[in-house]
């Protein structure tokens, strides 16, 4: 089982959108959606479920438009993937974590940004806590903050940036969703 962050997630629905900026070089990450696409493709193969925690969900239909229902289509009739809400457990594992970074310093202690909100702290520990209550071994993110977390928790993470490119001849094929491809 594996988890999609938001700007993982964002190119599965939307392989238009901005690509995230890889760390190593500071540009756009080289075919993102076909990295997503591939990435997928290869979860699928090896009978993975991608969790999408609802915080991710969220985050990611607060600019979908009139694309909101076309997207959530696309998570609910797709059988890899899962929504998973913050319930009782991850709100526990949430609490653990947090109460471990303040006994180690501060609730931003594990920051890669030191001057984040509090708010997106809590989101951003929330999607660790439901990948690990849901028993994901992998994370994929490309916010800095949600890979820490995920590393510091025990999980393997992953940012776009370092998957694999497509096959050459795969390149140029996007996943059908709607059936119609």
């Amino acid at each position: 089982m594996v988890v999609f962050d938001s700007s993982v997630l964002l190119l599965v629905l939307d392989p238009d959108a901005k690509a995230p900026v890889d760390p190593n070089t500071g540009e756009r990450v080289e075919n993102a959606a076909g990295r997503i696409t591939c990435l997928i493709e290869n979860l699928t193969a090896d009978k993975e479920i991608i969790v999408i925690p609802t915080p991710v969900l969220s985050e990611v239909l607060v600019h979908a438009g009139d694309a909101l229902p076309s997207y959530l289509n696309i998570l609910n009739q797709q059988a890899t993937f899962r929504i998973a809400s913050f319930d009782q457990r991850a709100a526990i594992e949430t609490a653990r974590a947090v109460s471990d970074a303040l006994k180690r310093g501060s609730h931003r202690v594990d920051n890669a940004n030191p001057d984040a909100a509090r708010t997106k702290i809590k989101f951003d520990r929330q999607i660790v806590a439901i990948a690990k209550t849901e028993g994901a071994h992998t994370l994929y993110s490309d916010d800095n903050d949600v890979h820490n977390y995920a590393t510091r928790s025990g999980l393997k993470a992953y940012r776009t940036a370092e998957l694999d490119q497509p096959p050459e001849d795969t390149q140029q094929q996007s996943l059908d969703f709607d059936g119609a491809g």
